[in-house]
């Protein structure tokens, strides 16, 4: 028997070989859905801030010639707004659940309780509070970690604010730039 390796040894080390993979892979998948649910609740909370709603910016001295450099911009997309939402919007990570995709076995994850109360299909979807307080972590670190990335994108309007952000800027989704998600 010597020089041979024992079938139980080698399925232990195949096996060790492997989960550094599949935890990788768990880890990316949450990380990705949790910056695609920031996203999502950032532009939601943005579009219900009403367009008309503005906030005084600049300076607050006065000049020498008795003016101020002041300038009223949109509340919506302003930092100090981006900033209170970034500092609470990953509460609403308890409103999500996880579903994996049958034919991939990728997470992906998914809002269980509508803004409007309309019913939702929740085939497929587990709903637990270790999922929840997992997405709400990884949300926490992404926003603290891409607050000024987060910021920048936000304040502006833009297009595929997501895909930008999570999958170009940051690589936090960098295995598919086209993720199926449920638009809020």
């Amino acid at each position: 028997m010597r020089g041979r390796i024992p079938p139980a040894l080698s399925l232990a080390v195949a096996l060790a070989a492997l989960l550094p993979a599949a935890c990788a892979r768990r880890s990316q998948d949450l990380h990705c859905g949790a910056c695609r649910a920031l996203v999502d609740e950032l532009e939601w909370e943005i579009a219900q801030v009403d367009p008309r709603k503005t906030i005084q910016m600049g300076s607050f001295r006065i000049n020498p010639d008795g003016s101020q450099s002041v300038v009223e911009v949109p509340y919506a997309r302003s930092e100090a707004h981006l900033t209170e939402l970034l500092e609470r919007v990953c509460e609403k990570m308890k409103e999500y659940g996880e579903k994996v995709d049958p034919s991939t076995h990728r997470k992906s994850y998914v809002r269980v309780i509508s803004h409007d109360g309309t019913k939702m299909d929740l085939s497929g979807v587990k709903i637990d509070g270790d999922v929840a307080s997992s997405l709400k972590f990884a949300c926490e670190s992404i926003a603290e970690e891409y607050e000024d990335e987060l910021i920048e994108f936000l304040s502006h309007e833009a297009d595929n604010v997501k895909d930008r952000l999570c999958s170009k800027r940051t690589d936090l989704c960098d295995h598919a730039l086209h993720i199926p998600h449920d638009e809020l």
